[in-house]
């Protein structure tokens, strides 16, 4: 699944998770990891069992691996949809969340994604966003939180959360200049022709 001498970001893949959510991260950071080898980094996707996950708009997609079979990683990217609801109250994926925690030094989540990490108690005390139709159960989730509900990613350096399924793209944007350098995440960005302009 993965090279032992590359550095790990690896992209959870669970039921009902919104595609893009998933999908837009995997497009820019995969683009960068292929053309750019020299950089050292490699990103594949994952899901609990290592079989195909059905997605929150009906697209099937594949993992790469299972859980188990993971190596470490040094970046965990957690997606959003209506397949998070269910994560909120499954203590199992819970702790599993923590025990990223304790091992990754980046955490990261798209959407709704951070609505786990807050019942996970990731969030506490920090600043940090959600798609804007979940920034009222964010603050519900824990008070404590910071809710940034202009931003499409904060960046509180060990987590970083973005906002809404598209927002993905633009933090994972972010993760290039970090991981390797504005240039890098400039020519990425050409690479991938993301310029948004919306026709209304």
């Amino acid at each position: 699944m993965a090279d032992a001498d590359l550095r790990s970001i690896g992209i959870l893949l669970f039921p009902g998770v919104e595609e893009l959510d998933a999908v837009g991260p995997w497009e820019v950071l995969s683009y960068w990891t292929r053309t750019f080898a020299g950089d050292g980094w490699q990103v594949f996707c994952f899901s609990a069992d290592g079989e195909p996950v059905t997605c929150a708009k009906g697209l099937t997609v594949a993992a790469h691996g299972a859980t188990a079979r993971m190596p470490d990683l040094d970046v965990l990217l957690h997606p959003g949809g209506r397949g998070t609801r269910p994560q909120l109250a499954d203590e199992a994926h819970l702790e599993w969340v923590r025990a990223q925690r304790r091992s990754v030094p980046l955490m990261t989540s798209v959407c709704t994604g951070s609505l786990v990490f807050a019942a996970a108690g990731l969030l506490a005390g920090r600043p940090a966003t959600t798609h804007w139709a979940s920034l009222d159960l964010l603050a519900e989730l824990d008070p404590t939180i910071d809710v940034r509900a202009g931003e499409r990613f904060v960046d509180d350096g060990d987590v970083v959360t973005s906002a809404g399924i598209s927002a993905g793209i633009d933090m994972a944007l972010h993760l290039v200049a970090r991981l390797a350098s504005p240039e890098r995440a400039r020519e990425v960005r050409r690479g991938i022709q993301y310029d948004p302009r919306p026709p209304v």
